[in-house]
């Protein structure tokens, strides 16, 4: 099948090229080491595979908020050894992404080395995507890879701005990424179902908008759940809920039905009077049956097996946050439950099931499953803004 960007499997003979790999290794640090190599494991594949085909490759990438400003706390030279040994390669730092010290680094480069380039923050245009920057950036090299489809929602100079000046590529991460998520929402196989969790409807309205006209079942957890319940005249004691957005729940219901997209929420859930583990008070009822002083924080078992059957009736998924507060015992009961389902269908090849977002990815390794869904993102802005239907400044800048 064709694809609309073009991969690293187009780039042709790249020996001796320089090539400028746009990645994400904005890693957590904790005592001057980085606590989740995961977006430095996510690099991996592009990265050697462009050095082992002859290439040198020059990482760009951002690490923290600068400010425009050259910051030593900031800067990536903090992350060469730990790329290294992930890579099981040498990884030289070069003290800019532009400019002569640039040109300088990349002159004593072999065919086949590696080196990251100065955080790109440093600069002020990098964020304002400045013709000038991008102009000396692409100055330094022959070719350009985006492969970090978590910051392909901002039009960087080194996430959008390159693309228009350099021949672009999407690199192996970018590309299972953009795959998963034409699979999941693209050109999907239905029916699709959605689950979409978190504590406010209205950090996800536009993501609720735009599923409720693509997918066919839209399950909704979290605290979420309590808005939508509340607006259908269910008293759901002091739990978290957004009152003043009845109507726009209502109007979602509106649009779902309009749509042929089937809701589902709780219709029994676990409640208790305090939030912490496991207190004397839990309980689980029908949602009719909440008392004032008791607050809902996860879906019961009765509504969790349906959502089970619905999900038995589907083949795509897509999932982003839990359906009860899974951070806190017994209230992940319900988010580990459904995870499991959804894990087992996949494993069995009758659902694509694919994940993104922060909480969920927390919450889909808590339930031990992480491994087994089709694709999961790491991304969080991104996938978020993908979810709402909106079009990622980096992905489109690498469509052909």
């Amino acid at each position: 099948m064709t694809k609309p960007f073009k991969t690293l499997d187009d780039m042709g003979d790249i020996t001796g090229k320089v090539v400028l790999v746009r990645e994400d290794l904005n890693v957590p640090m904790q005592d001057g080491s980085v606590s989740d190599d995961t977006r430095l494991r996510a690099a991996m594949p592009t990265v050697l595979e462009l050095a082992d085909r002859g290439a040198k490759v020059l990482i760009l990438a951002h690490f923290g908020r600068p400010k425009g400003q050259k910051n030593p706390e900031y800067s990536l030279s903090k992350i060469t050894r730990p790329l290294t040994q992930v890579l099981g390669r040498e990884v030289q730092f070069i003290p800019d992404c532009q400019g002569e010290a640039a040109a300088d680094g990349i002159k004593v480069m072999r065919n086949g080395d590696i080196a990251i380039l100065e955080n790109t923050r440093f600069h002020p245009g990098e964020e304002k995507n400045d013709p000038a920057l991008v102009e000396a950036m692409a100055a330094i090299g022959d070719l350009y890879v985006n492969d970090a489809f978590s910051a392909a929602h901002r039009a960087h100079a080194s996430t959008e701005g390159l693309a228009h000046k350099l021949p672009a590529f999407a690199g192996r991460s970018m590309e299972k990424e953009l795959d998963a998520l034409a699979a999941a929402l693209g050109a999907p196989v239905k029916p699709v179902a959605a689950v979409v969790g978190g504590a406010k409807v209205s950090t996800k309205l536009d993501v609720l908008n735009n599923l409720v006209a693509r997918v066919d079942h839209l399950i909704i957890g979290g605290g979420m759940a309590n808005t939508f319940l509340y607006a259908r005249g269910v008293d759901v004691g002091k739990s978290l809920c957004e009152k003043d957005l009845s109507e726009t729940a209502e109007a979602i219901f509106d649009k779902a039905e309009a749509a042929g997209c089937i809701i589902h929420l709780p219709y029994d859930v676990v409640v208790a009077k305090e939030f912490a583990a496991n207190p004397p008070s839990v309980r689980t009822c029908n949602v009719h049956e909440v008392a004032e002083d008791e607050m809902i924080l996860d879906v019961g078992p009765s509504a969790v097996e349906a959502l089970g059957d619905a999900l038995k009736n589907c083949r795509t998924l897509v999932w982003n946050g839990p359906l009860g507060a899974f951070e806190i015992a017994p209230f992940d009961t319900a988010t580990v439950a459904l995870a499991k389902t959804a894990a087992a269908l996949t494993k069995e090849g009758q659902l694509t099931s694919v994940a993104g977002g922060g909480d969920t990815v927390a919450a889909l390794n808590h339930a031990g499953v992480g491994s087994d869904f089709s694709f999961i993102s790491t991304a969080g802005g991104a996938f978020l803004e993908w979810m709402e239907g909106k079009e990622l400044p980096g992905v489109k800048a690498l469509t052909i």
